[in-house]
């Protein structure tokens, strides 16, 4: 027989706990000491209590069947494809492609691929009916799963400009894709892309809705599930909370719709807080954004490796950043538990603030007019400007650190000769239709100082 040994002490409540700390604070103010005020405008407390706690929503997850995700740039098909079996011979379990054009060969990029138990993301910068066809033709024949992930109005924010010159002609094309097709699913969201250019946390959720819901309304018929592309940083119980809140707030508003398909969360750590000296610290930073990323419900998670800012992809980076994600499923049982937030006061705390500010942001956007009439009047880069300069002048007061660059730097690293990328924000002078959204990092503007000194 089981003894509930806590049936010996008498329960504490929140008030009496307050009570404990007020008096060991000597005088001390509780809420200017213990209280903090997030970029979001959530005040975190230092504790919470069942009291003071009423869940408002239930959010399902499943942490039990996140995807390993392998990122791969298809340039060379021979190549692309050796490197996805190897992915696949050493954990990964599933497979995004970035393809930039339609004369790369799918019939063959596929061909000897296990199909039927790796899951395929297709990251697609072009729009063609006929190379989605073939896709599709195979995901019926193999039984596959597979995600094609367009997402124009976000090719419009990222690149200034829609895949094909009219906007009615993008719809018109994911029109007649989803009417003719059924295996393969067609739509993304785009929302790393606000993460990464600055965003705070309720921005990312209201905007990637926003965002959704344009999609609701210019297709006719949506039968597919919807896959949202999620940047995820180190603020380890937010990013959890903001998985959590996307989660719920977008079947709250497919609903409304009659579409009753959960998303589909793909996961990468944000490159907004990734430095190019120090850079074995990037995988402290990966590791628990992704940890953040499976207890928050990510359905797939693509790891970023320790050295993606300044070397081309290699085997090296490709094996630690896998392994990784290897280590939390199998040596960490991150995948034992469903729901693992469940029942921790904090998380689902911040859970239901994050969707109450960012269900009013987003309603706030489709009462002026939408996403796409704020994206085309710079309403949107502005408010991420805005996120993003408040964000920079902390970090660049040493108020938000990133170890090994505002803080404990270490004066003796070189990096000026092992760089094989351009790891700052490229100038690309150009005619677009809008001013687009800039991905940037936290710490370019000191890396480049540092780099000029060597």
């Amino acid at each position: 027989m089981t003894t509930n040994l806590f049936d010996d002490f008498n329960s504490v409540s929140s008030k009496e706990w307050k009570q404990k700390i007020q008096f060991e604070l000597n005088g001390a103010d509780y809420n200017e000491t213990l209280i903090w005020n997030s970029p979001e405008d959530i005040k975190v407390k230092p504790f919470y209590h069942k009291d003071e706690f009423t869940k408002v929503f239930p959010v399902t997850t499943k942490a039990t069947e996140f995807k390993i995700c392998q990122n791969i740039f298809v340039y060379d098909i021979e190549k692309s494809i050796e490197r996805a079996l190897d992915s696949i011979n050493r954990g990964a379990e599933s497979l995004r492609f970035t393809i930039e054009n339609d004369t790369i060969d799918i019939e063959k990029l596929l061909a000897k691929l296990p199909l039927e138990k790796v899951t395929i993301y297709f990251n697609l910068i072009f729009l063609s009916i006929d190379f989605v066809k073939k896709i599709e033709t195979i995901a019926k024949e193999k039984n596959a799963t597979i995600f094609c992930n367009l997402d124009p109005i976000g090719q419009l924010a990222k690149d200034g400009n829609w895949f094909v010159t009219k906007e009615k002609n993008n719809f018109e094309t994911l029109n007649l894709l989803i009417k003719e097709e059924t295996a393969t699913s067609i739509i993304s969201i785009n929302s790393a892309l606000y993460q990464n250019a600055g965003a705070n946390m309720v921005q990312q959720i209201a905007y990637s809705l926003a965002h959704a819901n344009e999609y609701f309304n210019k297709i006719t018929i949506l039968n597919q599930p919807i896959v949202f592309e999620v940047a995820v940083g180190t603020n380890y119980f937010f990013e959890i909370a903001k998985l959590r809140a996307l989660r719920l707030l977008f079947n709250l508003i497919a609903k409304e719709y009659n579409h009753n398909l959960d998303c589909n969360i793909i996961v990468s750590p944000t490159k907004r807080n990734k430095t190019l000296y120090d850079y074995n610290v990037n995988m402290l930073r990966t590791t628990t954004e992704c940890m953040s990323a499976i207890l928050g419900g990510a359905d797939a998670i693509a790891n970023l490796p320790y050295d993606a800012l300044y070397h081309k992809d290699n085997e090296f980076g490709d094996r630690i950043a896998r392994n990784q994600l290897l280590i939390l499923k199998n040596e960490s049982y991150f995948d034992k538990v469903n729901n693992p937030a469940d029942g921790s006061y904090y998380i689902e705390n911040i859970t239901n603030q994050l969707a109450e500010k960012s269900l009013a942001l987003f309603k706030d956007i489709e009462a002026n007019g939408g996403f796409l009439k704020q994206l085309n009047n710079g309403l949107i880069k502005r408010k991420i400007q805005e996120s993003a300069d408040k964000e920079q002048e902390l970090f660049d007061a040493g108020k938000e650190i990133l170890l090994g660059t505002n803080k404990y730097p270490n004066k003796d690293d070189r990096m000026k000769h092992d760089l094989e990328l351009f790891p700052f924000v490229k100038q690309n002078p150009r005619k677009t239709l809008i001013t687009p959204i800039i991905e940037k990092r936290l710490a370019e503007k000191i890396e480049q100082e540092r780099l000029e000194k060597e």
